[in-house]
């Protein structure tokens, strides 16, 4: 006799984050083609339509990652704004207040997404439960 049950009995885990070098690469190769991108359409020496998007990047890329690879992906993000999407291109500066304000706002994105995915994951992880 034949005796159907479901599959989807019991709890699931919640998914694991993206291991640190993996999101270090996706920000270093789509920080680059944002910036290129941005550089393209006219942006180029107006770098904040390029920390926008870049923002925007970093935030995605947090929704995948770990807590401890927020640091590396504002740095790889800012990197590459500071040194392409503002003249002269390929020199890398540090303009103080500005910068600073560059770096907080990566890193505030990169942090947010991990937030907001962790405390998303969590809540579907306890519906499941209950």
């Amino acid at each position: 006799m034949i005796e159907w049950t479901r599959l989807s009995t019991g709890a699931r885990a919640v998914p694991r984050p993206v291991a640190t070098p993996f999101v270090w690469l996706g920000a270093f190769t789509g920080a680059l083609l944002l910036v290129a991108v941005t550089n393209h359409l006219g942006g180029h020496g107006q770098p904040r339509a390029a920390l926008i998007a870049l923002s925007l990047l970093a935030t995605l890329l947090g929704a995948c990652a770990r807590f401890t690879a927020a640091p590396g992906t504002a740095v790889l993000c800012w990197l590459l704004l500071n040194g392409f999407a503002i003249p002269p291109a390929g020199q890398l500066t540090w303009a103080g207040h500005r910068d600073t304000v560059w770096l907080a706002c990566l890193l505030a994105a990169t942090v947010a997404g991990t937030a907001f995915a962790r405390i998303v994951h969590a809540r579907a992880a306890y519906r499941r439960v209950n």
